[in-house]
């Protein structure tokens, strides 16, 4: 005989759904770290701190996954300048505020990145260390791990950044991933996509950016071809609503080291 649930515990069960229900759609935030290097000893200097610093530390913190990618050489940067991209998702603002303070208080990561957090004015680790801070989409309210099979270093994912001429054009683009769904027209040709971010404090505004990942460049070809070609996606683009809404398209090729979490 089944036994009868009391009104309290009841209205508490209901309660602990509808709170779980919320935090599963809370939308995520991003943070972007971009290394602006001039040599190679740079580059190795801060590949040693990422690898056995500043991931491992980051895990102790419960952020398992975290990105670390390089251009395609000769196709999105000057040979002169070499970048290192680091991607860290957080579950709130508050995790983005709170980071630094943790990792100030972890003497093995202090320790394991001496070379790093030490280095001299006129020995600096890189020349430029940019940063910039995205909130999830409301559709996309979580990074999602890729599903690619091939090694790190053949794989080509794309860093997609829409700049729009005014804040009313971005919403309009950012409402045309959302309501518009061109979200879902992603993932149903299969693009893989990591994130997609409206960025809230960053060099270029207003501005939204996703990552999408391919096994191969032949793969990403093949998978753009099918996007321009995709019914759905020719229908969006012509609506009227949705016309103007970019200024700006810059495109990033990049991989994932070979210690990357994504």
């Amino acid at each position: 005989m089944l036994k009868r649930i009391s009104f309290p515990f009841l209205v508490l069960l209901v309660f602990v759904c509808s709170v779980l229900q919320v935090n599963a759609a809370q939308s995520e935030f991003y943070q972007l770290k971009i290394y602006h290097l001039k040599t190679e000893e740079q580059e190795k200097t801060v590949d040693a701190y990422l690898q056995k610093a500043y991931l491992p530390a980051l895990h102790r913190c419960g952020i398992t996954k975290v990105g670390v990618f390089k251009p395609i050489v000769n196709e999105t940067t000057a040979a002169t300048e070499k970048l290192i991209y680091v991607f860290i998702p957080f579950k709130s603002f508050n995790g983005v505020l709170a980071l630094d303070q943790k990792l100030a208080k972890d003497a093995q990561y202090t320790a394991d990145g001496k070379d790093y957090l030490t280095a001299l004015y006129n020995n600096t680790a890189y020349e430029r260390l940019e940063s910039i801070l995205l909130k999830a989409f409301d559709d996309a309210p979580h990074f999602v791990l890729p599903k690619l099979k091939s090694p790190m270093a053949k794989r080509v994912y794309e860093l997609r950044s829409y700049e729009s001429p005014s804040e009313q054009y971005f919403q309009n683009k950012v409402e045309m991933f959302n309501k518009g769904d061109e979200i879902g027209l992603f993932k149903r040709l299969n693009f893989n996509a990591v994130f997609y971010g409206s960025v809230i404090a960053g060099s270029r505004m207003p501005n939204l950016m996703y990552l999408t990942t391919f096994e191969d460049r032949a793969d990403r070809e093949a998978h753009w071809k099918a996007f321009s070609a995709d019914d759905y996606w020719k229908k969006l683009s012509a609506m009227p609503q949705y016309q103007h809404n970019v200024s700006k398209n810059d495109t990033r090729f990049i991989y994932p080291t070979d210690y990357s979490d994504i």
